[in-house]
């Protein structure tokens, strides 16, 4: 169980699990694009290994190339494009496949790992509570292991592998989990959310949420992700 650490918790993981794949590989990687690691876990280590990486996130952020995934990838190819928690976020998703695939060389490898179904479980309970006999979404849909597999297929990836796990990530309060959402862009991003809540709604909900705290005080929130991996085929003579 991970206990929160202001805003990097969830990327850092994203970041070691991707570095634990590609040790297994033992594959180089001489052209990479990486978005959306804010730790700089994963770049670090593929500069360690003589790759060169361009950095890049939705966000303007110092040092990083902005990026929109929902338009063509400039830079290209690369030998190996990642992307950590934001392709549940996208209007498009097989479409934002399908530019990541043309931005690869032949044969290039693609990670993309995002939230799935099943996370923030306590937190939908609780702005369920808040909003009464008038339920509004407040967090924006997930994709499932199952359907995310089936994404790969219709976009043209070779060697398909789609992988679902989670990790649990204690928080001490509401709206800690609630800034620690937003500014990891993990909020709700729908192009209509519906009404805010209201002063007495968020009250209920903060209660709510806090209600489910364990015997040390910690509220542990459930994170679930899939991991998608597939390459752009090599062409066959």
């Amino acid at each position: 169980m991970a206990r929160i650490d202001g805003v990097s918790t969830i990327t850092r993981e994203l970041a070691e699990d991707v570095v634990d794949r590609l040790g297994f590989l033992r594959e180089d990687f001489a052209k990479a694009l990486v978005i959306g690691d804010r730790t700089g876990a994963l770049i670090r280590h593929l500069e360690e290994t003589g790759g060169d990486v361009t950095a890049a996130d939705p966000a303007p952020l110092p040092g990083k190339v902005q990026i929109d995934e929902e338009k063509p990838i400039s830079g290209g190819p690369y030998d190996l494009i990642v992307t950590f928690g934001l392709l549940d976020t996208v209007n498009d998703l097989p479409g934002a496949l399908v530019l990541m695939r043309h931005a690869l060389k032949q044969g290039g490898l693609m990670i993309a790992s995002f939230a799935a179904a099943g996370s923030l479980l306590k937190l939908r309970a609780a702005m369920l509570a808040g909003d009464g006999e008038r339920p509004a979404p407040r967090i924006h849909p997930q994709v499932d292991v199952r359907a995310a597999g089936q994404l790969l297929t219709r976009t043209g990836f070779a060697d398909p592998v789609v992988d679902g796990w989670g990790f649990d990530v204690g928080f001490d309060s509401f709206d800690q989990i609630i800034g620690d959402l937003r500014a990891q862009a993990m909020g709700n991003v729908l192009a209509n959310p519906g009404p805010a809540l209201t002063r007495s709604g968020l009250d209920v909900a903060r209660s709510a949420f806090e209600a489910q705290r364990d015997d040390d005080g910690i509220i542990r929130e459930r994170f679930e992700f899939v991991t998608l991996t597939g390459r752009n085929p090599k062409p066959r003579f």
